[in-house]
């Protein structure tokens, strides 16, 4: 079957202008009344805001310093394996994103 793609297309709100009016009231109501049951204790305590004090927390993670087959790309700053070097200007290095 052919398509008109010029016709102007029909969604829901189109629809909803066929239904009765205590149709629509009916549908008004579902949607006000369907909430989400969120435990606000566990929300609360999950949520980190910008600037908290988080100087009796500790490091999980074991920074280990740049490796002799490491280079630090000079555009992003962003340490890399020599693998992933793709072009050097003068003392500078790239890695392949940035040289693209």
């Amino acid at each position: 079957m052919a398509t008109d793609y010029d016709a102007p297309r029909r969604n829901e709100a189109d629809e909803l202008g066929e239904d009765s009016l205590e149709e629509l009231k009916a549908r008004r109501a579902e949607a006000q009344s369907s909430s989400v049951d969120v435990d606000e204790t566990d929300f609360n305590e999950n949520l980190e805001l910008p600037g908290a004090d988080l100087s009796n927390e500790e490091l999980t993670v074991r920074v280990l310093p740049k490796q002799e087959d490491e280079f630090t790309c000079s555009r992003c700053f962003l340490v890399q394996h020599r693998s992933r070097l793709a072009a050097t200007r003068g003392d500078q290095l790239f890695c392949r994103d940035c040289a693209a």
